[in-house]
């Protein structure tokens, strides 16, 4: 049997994190092509360039554990993505469509954010604070990603979509 490291979990959680992240990069402009809200769209597309910088940080962090920039792949973003886009195939285009696609995002920025938040604290927990602030920094932006849908959809989409 082989023994697992915290170093190990954590080169692991990098690589699930690059695969899922270059996962959303792909799914981003089909979202914001299928949303009719213009904010909500804005709103993807902003993350969409967030996103390519994650994936620049985290290549960087892989990196300095001398570990193959690549994602190891991981089941569960592409299972969300999935049952995003059955629900979007169910849903018109309109308020409940945009209301739908705010909930799949949220669902994914979730995954992201526990992610996010264990692997910085291995990286804090083997000292590599330069690493742990990095991750930090992502996930505050992950954090504020998920908070401006929250805001769109409770001043505007929900209500919209129940009266749409």
């Amino acid at each position: 049997m082989s023994t697992v490291t915290l170093r190990d979990l954590y080169a692991a959680e990098l690589h699930d994190l690059m695969h899922a992240e270059k996962q959303i990069v792909a799914e981003l402009p089909v979202m914001a092509s299928r949303a009719t809200s213009v904010r909500l769209r804005r709103a993807f597309e902003d993350h969409h360039a967030e996103t390519r910088v994650h994936i620049d940080r985290l290549r960087l962090l892989l990196e300095q554990l001398n570990e193959p920039a690549k994602g190891i792949p991981g089941g569960t973003i592409a299972a969300l993505i999935e049952d995003a886009r059955r629900r979007f195939d169910d849903t018109e285009r309109g308020e409940t469509l945009d209301a739908a696609l705010i909930a799949a995002a949220q669902r994914i920025e979730h995954y992201e954010l526990a992610s996010y938040g264990t692997t910085r604290s291995y990286a804090e927990a083997l000292g590599d604070y330069d690493a742990a602030r990095i991750l930090q920094q992502t996930l505050d932006e992950e954090g504020a990603a998920d908070k401006k849908l929250t805001a769109l959809a409770e001043s505007v989409i929900n209500a919209e979509a129940l009266h749409g």
